[in-house]
């Protein structure tokens, strides 16, 4: 079953919440499709981990795209 924390950032999917999207998951790691398309998916992961490091994630930078995005 889904784990649930008491506040979110963003709500659940109903995917989620009836784990369809865990289904998936554990498909496309059986068939060894992951393990294929992991050089496609590389560029997009070093940009997240770029981001990461620079703290685009972070709590005051979460809050202050916020605020950007309400104009």
């Amino acid at each position: 079953m889904a784990r649930f924390k008491l506040f979110r950032y963003r709500k659940p999917s109903v995917n989620s919440l009836l784990d369809v999207t865990r289904a998936k998951r554990a498909v496309k790691r059986k068939s060894g499709w992951n393990a294929a398309t992991r050089l496609m998916r590389a560029p997009t992961n070093m940009k997240r981990t770029v981001l990461r490091r620079g703290g685009y994630y972070s709590g005051p930078m979460r809050f202050w795209r916020w605020l950007l995005g309400k104009r």
